[in-house]
């Protein structure tokens, strides 16, 4: 089992993503576990205060160090029941600076007994959090969020589908994991598919358009096909 505990001052954005299909039944086959983690339980006064203003000043304010330090070596004092053996975790800081995420890091993440995800939020994060608390930094893409909340789930997903057990059908990661074939590593092979119709119109006015699906598709030729998939396929 791999365990995700995601630090976030909004729980309940997760509480519908992770109760739908695929994680959810992952969860309960106790393949995954997901711990959400409310940062405001970890704070020291009556307010519950996670946030103040940068020192140099500056807009917006920035998640506190002490309620994230204290946060996650909670996560980290509690030793597993079955096992002698240190658990391997890897702290993430989800911020648009890091490193960016994909299939690669992924699959070697998946190798992983805990993943410990701190999501961000207002302007920012204290950058001790950076340098003394998180292995890496980690960014989905070159753009801004709200928060780390939709990069955590990003993460988890992308994660436990690798997960033996949690796709019924490992044929479907076959061509997503990292071969010799795709050295690099950076990602993972997609090319285009389609299904019925074979024909269709997408005007019923002017019946003559109409998108067709590629006639080697059809052809029932597996090399043939093959050939066609290599040719249009990308990595990603």
């Amino acid at each position: 089992m791999i365990k995700f505990d995601i630090i976030t001052i909004f729980p309940e954005i997760f509480n519908s993503y992770f109760q739908e299909s695929l994680i959810k039944r992952a969860v309960k086959k106790r393949l995954i576990k997901i711990n959400i983690r409310n940062l405001r339980d970890y704070t020291a006064d009556k307010r519950h205060t996670v946030d103040d203003r940068p020192f140099g000043g500056g807009i917006g304010m920035v998640l506190k160090i002490e309620p994230i330090y204290q946060c996650v070596q909670r996560i980290l004092s509690k030793k597993p029941k079955t096992c002698n053996l240190k658990p391997k975790t890897l702290t993430i800081l989800f911020t648009p600076r890091g490193k960016k995420f994909n299939q690669k890091m992924a699959y070697q993440f998946s190798k992983l007994d805990r993943l410990i995800l701190i999501c961000g939020r207002y302007e920012g994060v204290d950058e001790r959090a950076a340098k003394h608390i998180a292995d890496m930094e980690l960014s989905i893409g070159d753009y801004d969020l709200m928060g780390g909340e939709l990069p955590a789930m990003v993460v988890v997903e992308t994660i436990s589908r690798l997960i033996p057990g949690v796709i019924n059908n490992p044929q479907l990661l076959k061509e997503r994991i990292p071969t010799a074939s795709n050295r690099d590593g950076r990602g993972f092979i997609e090319y285009p598919q389609y299904t019925r119709p074979e024909i269709f119109s997408p005007c019923s006015r002017q019946k003559e358009i109409k998108w067709r699906t590629p006639k080697v598709l059809l052809s029932g030729d597996h090399k043939k096909i093959a050939d066609w998939r290599k040719k249009h396929s990308k990595i990603i």
